[in-house]
């Protein structure tokens, strides 16, 4: 009995949570409601049309037919006149139109006559998403319509957003990095390696120390008999280290061959091919972001030099970059990618590249209005991976979806698109 209630709570609470993530997200229809995009798709089929394919406002005998033409020009509005049914002069009326948009915007156009239509004296941004007031002064006589024009709006309430895992933030200035991706080995740094070798040539009587072994200065690490005085003597360890080859075995000659070899493993280096084009790009001092081939790992260090020589196989130069801070997660011979910055430009406005998702034709971000979000169509400049540069379509402060709006995107579009005026 006791694990069927268990069970019953557990689907209780399974069903009300499903409850409200269905019911948080945008699929209302009512007016101004969340799901604008697949409303407007509905929308569109509630307005009477007019000749033009435009929306068409009705105040007695008198009408307009709006409409926003885009084709070979930015959108622009142009509004047809009629009385009785029939077009009429458009310098015969007094228009103006105001457009709401979320955070407290609104665009104000007033007209002048061109041909048979009334024209707009400015450009209708994207998105072509508000809450449209049309007054027309015609005959002494004033009319006035309002509705709602949405497209790339969604409502989620926040405690479902919390629950979609979507993030956010605020769009401000940044910086955006050239970089070149390079791929390279970690080494010992060159001056933190020591070879070691007998003071006489003789026979090696015994060995104390293996690769891999830690070593300070001083301790033993072979016994030979020299062969001018047959007198055994002690090779010490001129360094604190790590014995990283032996090239030695006993009852062998030493002679000029290193015995040991040990290195200092907190100064390691990590040598980067560079090719091409590449190379006149790179510089000493250019920071590289140095990371385990799996990702997991990656410190910071900076070109030392780049060595005079070619590569005669690749004929690639060799960027040497100095690690420091090191663990021992680090080790010669690792493979390892670095990321160099080559330039850094400061830019007045960017967003994460993990925000951007595709809409029409456009690339865009959603904007967050409390629980409201919107598309936002992008002009982008530099990018860098991680960031990139806004040249228009945002404004700065603006809190815009960072991760998962692949989520936001789906629930706009799951009723169908429409750009429809």
């Amino acid at each position: 009995m006791k694990q069927y209630s268990q069970f019953r709570y557990i689907y209780c609470v399974s069903l009300v949570v499903l409850t409200i993530l269905v019911a948080g997200c945008g699929n209302q229809q009512g007016p101004g409601s969340g799901d604008s995009h697949g409303a407007a798709a509905n929308e569109a089929q509630d307005f009477e049309r007019g000749s033009h394919n435009g929306r068409l406002l009705r105040d007695g005998d008198f009408a307009l037919e709006v409409t926003i033409f885009e084709t070979g020009v930015p959108p622009e509005f142009r509004l047809y006149p009629y009385q009785n049914g029939q077009p009429i002069a458009p310098d015969t009326v007094d228009l103006t139109v105001e457009l709401g948009r979320l955070g407290d915007q609104v665009d104000r156009f007033d007209f002048f006559s061109q041909g048979e239509f009334l024209r707009g004296d400015g450009v209708v941004i994207e998105p072509h998403s508000f809450e449209v007031t049309v007054i027309a002064q015609h005959s002494g006589n004033q009319s006035r319509w309002h509705y709602e024009s949405y497209e790339g709006r969604t409502r989620i309430e926040p405690g479902v957003a919390q629950a979609m895992g979507i993030e956010v933030a605020q769009a401000v200035s940044g910086q955006i990095r050239e970089t070149i991706e390079l791929q390279g080995t970690v080494l010992p740094h060159p001056n933190a390696v020591t070879e070691v070798r007998g003071r006489f040539p003789g026979l090696v009587q015994s060995l104390q120390k293996a690769i891999g072994d830690s070593v300070r200065q001083g301790d033993a690490l072979a016994r030979v008999q020299s062969n001018e005085s047959m007198q055994t003597y002690v090779v010490t360890a001129p360094r604190d280290g790590t014995v990283i080859a032996r090239d030695a075995s006993v009852g062998s000659e030493s002679s000029d061959n290193a015995l040991y070899v040990i290195a200092d493993m907190s100064r390691l280096v990590a040598d980067f091919k560079v090719y091409g084009s590449d190379l006149g790009q790179i510089a000493v001092g250019h920071t590289v972001h140095v990371s385990s081939l799996d990702g997991k790992t990656t410190i910071v260090g900076t070109i030392e030099r780049i060595l005079p020589t070619l590569d005669p196989n690749s004929r690639a130069a060799t960027a040497r970059v100095l690690l420091t801070d090191v663990g021992s997660d680090w080790r010669p011979g690792q493979f390892v990618q670095g990321l160099a910055i080559i330039a850094e430009h400061d830019v007045s406005l960017a967003v994460r590249e993990s925000g951007l998702q595709s809409f029409r034709d456009f690339t865009v971000v959603y904007a967050r209005f409390k629980d409201t979000y919107e598309v936002r169509m992008l002009e982008l400049g530099r990018r860098d991976g991680e960031f990139v540069e806004v040249l228009g379509g945002l404004q700065p402060g603006t809190t815009y979806v960072t991760n998962n709006s692949y989520l936001v995107k789906a629930d706009i579009e799951k009723s169908g698109a429409s750009h429809d005026h």
